[in-house]
């Protein structure tokens, strides 16, 4: 299929104006590299298009991997997913398991032999949502090096069993971690603070829907949070909780960062997980 770019704009809107096909079907050949702009391949969203560019879309391209997750947002530097609960981001001395990052990778280099990605940031196995990788070192060090200066917004959707007293509140504690992995509230001087604030969605007979923001990031600060106030988070076996449901009920859904490939802020989000609202819904 091919197209004579007919007026200045951005390619994924040009596409929608353009196209007799589903949005959600142009996104997707667009995410898995199959247009083509003067016969370069194109995934950037905005990609800027000049009147007389030829468009070409392989709508019969059986190469790209398909991801088994959500594309969240994908460009020459950076690609964003919708991570599942139970899957490693990243491999561990102790766990060489199929991780996040294998996926992504293998799918990167499907489109492109020559491509590569780098790790950014990172979820626990257990928690689902929203993660990016760079596609180049520079754009790893930039964000990697700024996190805490780019970083304006990391929000959560938490499930905990109990309720909380008052209907929003601020948790700020001080986390250290024993030698089996296991962190723990700590005296003020021996470890390192974290701040966690929340607010209540939605409340059930047993359970009460949180949307949680961090201010600090550390390892398992979200679970200690809620455990330390006895309300750990449904499916949190590590950290007390009894629930035998199949999942940690912590999904990281928006996230919203200072972007230096197009210097402004730019905003993640994904919906919350079914079985957040299936829970909720049967315990009414």
């Amino acid at each position: 299929m091919k197209l004579i770019v007919n007026k200045n704009g951005e390619l994924l809107e040009y596409l929608y104006e353009n196209l007799d096909m589903p949005k959600k079907r142009v996104k997707q050949y667009l995410v898995h590299g199959s247009i083509y702009v003067d016969e370069d391949r194109v995934t950037q969203y905005n990609y800027p298009l000049v009147a007389g560019m030829r468009i070409t879309i392989d709508t019969n391209s059986k190469n790209i991997k398909k991801m088994p997750f959500e594309v969240l947002f994908e460009d020459d530097h950076l690609i964003v997913v919708n991570k599942p609960s139970g899957l490693l981001t990243i491999a561990t001395d102790k766990e060489k398991e199929r991780t996040l990052y294998h996926i992504v990778r293998d799918y990167v280099v499907s489109k492109n032999p020559r491509g590569r990605i780098f790790i950014v940031h990172r979820l626990d196995k257990d928690t689902s949502g929203i993660v990016l990788f760079a596609k180049d070192e520079k754009t790893k060090n930039q964000l990697q090096e700024n996190w805490n200066e780019y970083v304006s917004l990391r929000e959560y959707t938490a499930i905990v069993s109990g309720h909380p007293k008052e209907e929003s509140g601020q948790i700020i504690q001080y986390l250290k971690e024993t030698k089996t992995n296991l962190v723990y509230v700590a005296r003020h001087e021996d470890g390192k603070k974290a701040i966690t604030n929340y607010s209540v969605i939605k409340s059930s007979e047993h359970y009460s829907m949180l949307k949680v923001t961090i201010e600090t990031g550390r390892k398992n600060q979200i679970r200690v949070a809620f455990s330390s106030k006895k309300m750990p988070i449904v499916g949190d076996k590590k950290y007390g909780d009894k629930n035998k449901v199949n999942r940690l009920f912590l999904h990281a859904n928006r996230l919203k960062i200072y972007y230096p490939a197009i210097k402004k802020d730019i905003l993640f989000e994904t919906s919350i997980p079914n079985e957040f609202k299936k829970l909720m819904s049967h315990d009414a």
